[in-house]
């Protein structure tokens, strides 16, 4: 295991078998985000995409929340002065900072989990929705929850939901903004994977470890295929692939693949898995 400095400890980072273990840290708060613990993640994430003993970044929650969202005691001091003083600013600021943020985890070059021990709320839920994949403890629960605070939605939650389960079933949970379970939520495709609360840290790290020990660059790949096929045409799409296949066919890992093939034994994509 390898500690990774995030600058504070409401942001912790390790490493452990090629996965990046990010763990929002205000327990206390239900891991609201705030003007300490956002900054960081923003920070975190680049970082995270340029190292090479990085497979895969897993973001989960410390306590039994991953994320309730905006930490409204924050929001209530909206009256304090600010240095964004019309309405276009505060706009341009808020875009760049979703863009440093949920924009940069959907679209980062490794593969991303959200891991919910628990409540994943608000803008908290976009983030969980910005990660290719989401797994669950069966005590965890999804909610939009900006309807009840007279909120809209950011952080690209109007965005990503949509694209998960349709405009209509998107519509429905932003207009009523039910507490979906684990098991609900995985009935509509937002989750792949409900494990026990018990076991949930164990196999939420072996799901993720599992992801991370695989050929890094085919899945980068594989994920820019998917994601670039969602908004643009067949043809579009065949171009892109074509151009990821014969990439990869090239490399040391589809060597590495195929020889494990022919040996009838398991391909060891890094050498290293200590970590």
């Amino acid at each position: 295991m390898t500690k990774i400095e995030t600058g504070t400890e409401e942001l912790l980072c390790e490493l452990q078998q090629r996965v990046a273990v990010v763990t929002l840290n205000k327990p206390d708060k239900k891991n609201a985000l705030g003007d300490i613990l956002t900054p960081a993640l923003r920070a975190l994430l680049p970082q995270l995409e340029q190292r090479t003993d990085v497979g895969c970044v897993m973001i989960t929650g410390a306590g039994n929340a991953f994320c309730s969202g905006g930490d409204v005691s924050e929001m209530g001091n909206k009256g304090a002065p600010s240095k964004l003083r019309t309405r276009e600013e505060r706009i341009e600021d808020l875009t760049e900072k979703q863009r440093q943020l949920t924009g940069c985890l959907y679209n980062l070059a490794k593969p991303t989990v959200a891991a919910l021990p628990g409540a994943a709320a608000g803008a908290g839920l976009s983030i969980a929705l910005a990660c290719d994949i989401r797994i669950a403890s069966d005590n965890a629960f999804l909610m939009t929850a900006f309807r009840n605070i007279g909120l809209t939605g950011d952080y690209g939650a109007t965005w990503f939901l949509p694209k998960l389960i349709g405009l209509a079933r998107a519509k429905s949970l932003f207009f009523h903004s039910p507490r979906l379970s684990a098991v609900e939520a995985q009935n509509i495709g937002l989750v792949d994977r409900v494990f026990q609360q018990t076991t949930f840290r164990e196999e939420a790290l072996a799901y993720a470890a599992a992801i991370a020990m695989g050929p890094t660059q085919a899945l980068t790949k594989m994920k820019q295929n998917l994601q670039s096929g969602v908004g643009s045409t067949l043809d579009a799409a065949l171009g892109v692939e074509a151009t990821n296949m014969i990439d990869a066919g090239g490399s040391e890992e589809a060597r590495e693949a195929i020889s494990a093939f022919m040996a009838k034994r398991t391909p060891n994509f890094h050498e290293n898995k200590s970590n």
